[in-house]
């Protein structure tokens, strides 16, 4: 599953690049994905969007046992 969720997070990558950030997969674990908020993402107001209307919904959407994402 590991491997499937970082697929999708290369599809997101472009997108938080061309904003000064960047999202780097730390783990999976019983549909729980963890993920660390690089660069501009990192402190900016709107990462907690960013994470659970933008990074959440794209992966829960492409792979259904997906049940949370939560930034580390």
């Amino acid at each position: 599953m590991k491997e499937r969720v970082e697929a999708v997070l290369e599809e997101i990558r472009p997108a938080l690049q061309a904003d000064g950030g960047d999202v780097e997969l730390v783990n999976v674990t019983e549909g729980v994905v963890e993920v660390r908020l690089k660069g501009a993402c990192s402190g900016c107001p709107m990462s907690a969007m960013t994470l659970k209307q933008g990074i959440e919904r794209l992966l829960k959407e492409r792979l259904p046992e997906v049940k949370e994402v939560i930034a580390v």
